[in-house]
């Protein structure tokens, strides 16, 4: 879909809207440090829909600076809605530092396009973390933007583990015994197995399927939309899919995606006998392996809840990564139907949520 290409008022720099096609797309996305899983075309057509889609690229000189994939959402054919830019702008070319002119004129360009051109409330949720030089970038180029105040619930907290280190210094950094677990694990003679095939996903899914029924917990992931996105994606950056067994049978899996110059841990399952097993640390231990080996830098494990999930939080809290927070979103609009009909259904939806956490952590009635 080829839509439109317009020159910023500096004649080196060019803004593509809608006008990549997949693969073009997927091959540049390729090219930047700060690509990540929801940037990619496939995630956002399975998840959203192509038509949902919109993809704003900029040039300097004909050179890719800068890419953003936009999910946009009007519920009428009237003038106002919702852009909303998951993990971008993508603007750190590969081998280079983040250059802040290109994060400046990224703000600007998506601005223009999404705020003042299609009157949409423009929401952006930047691939940053709190107290980091990136984020010092970002919100720079983005202080004509609003700061988006959010609850303790709704931000994305995880630990991301550096992979700067060498192993050895990495296996010593790990909480004792989360590294005994490991060495556990490495004795019961586990095999971990690695693909990014259907056969793979299918497996994974299995155990996921086991783990529900027997920890009967809430949760949003739909597994099995993860497993369209695999088959969508390019194969550069599909998801890498760890398969723990013991004694030829399946245990424990692990879905993690590698795109730029993070890892970022999206699922796991342990299976009804993977418990004893010991296969989540193994598996947790051969990717960050895999990942040094290929050149990342970082490992993202996924998201913490010390509070509703204090089991997953001391798990990953036991490789000694660094606890951080993402930034809060940056907002613009013009357009007081768009801000308010968005205004609106966020208040909604934060109470629907706040009376579902509600209800999941109320005390048990006394029954004396």
């Amino acid at each position: 879909m080829r839509n439109g290409l317009h020159v910023m008022q500096d004649s080196d720099w060019q803004i593509e809207v809608d006008y990549s096609t997949f693969s073009e797309w997927s091959r540049t996305l390729d090219l930047f440090e700060d690509a990540n899983f929801f940037q990619t075309w496939s995630y956002g057509r399975i998840r959203w829909g192509d038509k949902n889609l919109s993809h704003l690229v900029l040039r300097r000189g004909g050179e890719v600076m800068g890419m953003a994939q936009l999910r946009i959402v009007r519920p009428t054919p009237w003038r106002f809605g919702i852009a909303y830019l998951r993990w971008g702008p993508i603007c750190e070319r590969r081998g280079r530092p983040l250059e802040t002119d290109v994060v400046v004129r990224m703000a600007r360009a998506l601005e223009d396009e999404y705020v003042y051109k299609r009157k949409l409330f423009l929401r952006i949720l930047p691939n940053a973390f709190v107290g980091s030089s990136r984020a010092t970038i970002i919100q720079s180029a983005f202080c004509r933007f609003t700061c988006e105040p959010l609850a303790a619930n709704e931000t994305y907290r995880t630990v991301v583990l550096d992979l700067a280190p060498d192993l050895e210094e990495l296996r010593r950094s790990l909480d004792k015994k989360w590294r005994n677990q490991l060495t556990q694990a490495e004795k019961n003679r586990l095999i971990v197995t690695s693909g990014s095939g259907r056969d793979d996903y299918a497996t994974f899914c299995q155990m996921y399927y086991e783990m529900r029924r027997r920890k009967t917990f809430e949760t949003t992931v739909d597994v099995e939309e993860f497993g369209r996105i695999q088959e969508d994606l390019p194969e550069s950056q599909r998801m890498r899919i760890l398969i723990c067994e013991d004694k030829g049978k399946p245990v424990a899996g692990l879905v993690a995606s590698a795109i730029g110059h993070s890892g970022i841990y999206l699922l796991g399952a342990t299976g009804d006998d993977g418990v004893r097993s010991k296969g989540a640390y193994l598996l947790q231990w051969v990717v960050i392996k895999w990942l040094k080996e290929n050149g990342f830098k970082w490992y993202d494990l996924g998201g913490i809840d010390p509070e509703q999930n204090p089991g997953v939080y001391h798990f990953k809290r036991g490789l000694s990564g660094t606890e951080v927070s993402q930034i809060s979103p940056q907002v613009s609009c013009t357009s007081s139907i768009s801000s308010t009909v968005v205004r609106t259904a966020l208040t909604i939806h934060r109470a629907l949520d706040g009376l579902s956490i509600a209800r999941r952590v109320r005390p048990p009635l006394n029954r004396n």
